[in-house]
């Protein structure tokens, strides 16, 4: 069962304005590289569902998360299907996210009240998306659409959470962009977690880089 409701899940995601987006083979790499994102001011993340076994690593992510990150929302992404969904509910996801909109897992996730974000790229597809009870969309990909869709979706359709993941570069200019168009919160991959501090384990680097986008991301909304 999900250790936090849906209105706890999203103010998480306001408060912080970040939700990164990670996965790894190697569950003890994923637990450290959530801690480092915890220490850092994290306070929801997404654990992709890729690659076999991931399913595995989620609940043992979950589990050290319980104990070591106790006020993270700790949510699953890469669900383009029910199945996939109904597992990761069982394990304890906070909240499910999607490249793509399927109704049939809107309809699992609602069960449960559990949050799910589908990727849209048009203003329709978020409307349908919430007639189907999704609170939040993600506007996917954001590098291929840019701020001025967020902008235009959020003129006519005002009540709108989108969060936009894609093309969300570490750099106050890119956030400041996405926020100032109307996004409530950005997801990062990537960008906040280069290759090259997994591979050092410089998990304070890590921690540094969330920092950095949370005083971007702070900043931002000040403006």
């Amino acid at each position: 069962m999900a250790r936090f409701d849906k209105t706890a899940v999203f103010s998480k995601m306001q408060a912080t304005g970040l939700v990164p987006v990670f996965y790894h083979p190697d569950a003890q790499v994923a637990c450290r590289v959530v801690k480092a994102c915890y220490d850092g001011g994290v306070r929801a993340f997404e654990l992709t569902n890729r690659g076999d076994f991931a399913h595995e690593v989620f609940a043992q992510v979950m589990r050290f998360a319980a104990t070591e990150c106790p006020e993270l929302a700790l949510g699953v992404g890469t669900v383009v299907d029910p199945a996939t969904a109904a597992l990761y509910i069982q394990q304890g996801a906070c909240f499910v996210v999607g490249p793509l909109f399927n109704p049939e897992v809107a309809k699992v996730c609602n069960r449960r009240l559990i949050p799910y974000s589908p990727g849209c790229a048009t203003a329709t597809e978020v409307g349908m998306a919430q007639e189907m009870g999704c609170d939040l969309t993600k506007i996917f990909p954001g590098d291929v659409y840019g701020p001025r869709l967020v902008q235009d979706i959020m003129a006519p359709m005002p009540w709108s959470r989108l969060m936009v993941t894609g093309g969300v570069d570490l750099t106050q200019e890119s956030l400041a962009s996405w926020m100032q168009a109307g996004a409530f919160c950005v997801g990062m991959g990537s960008k906040l977690f280069p290759a090259s501090l997994i591979q050092a384990a410089d998990w304070e680097g890590i921690s540094r880089r969330c920092r950095e986008a949370l005083d971007h991301l702070a900043q931002a909304r000040r403006q």
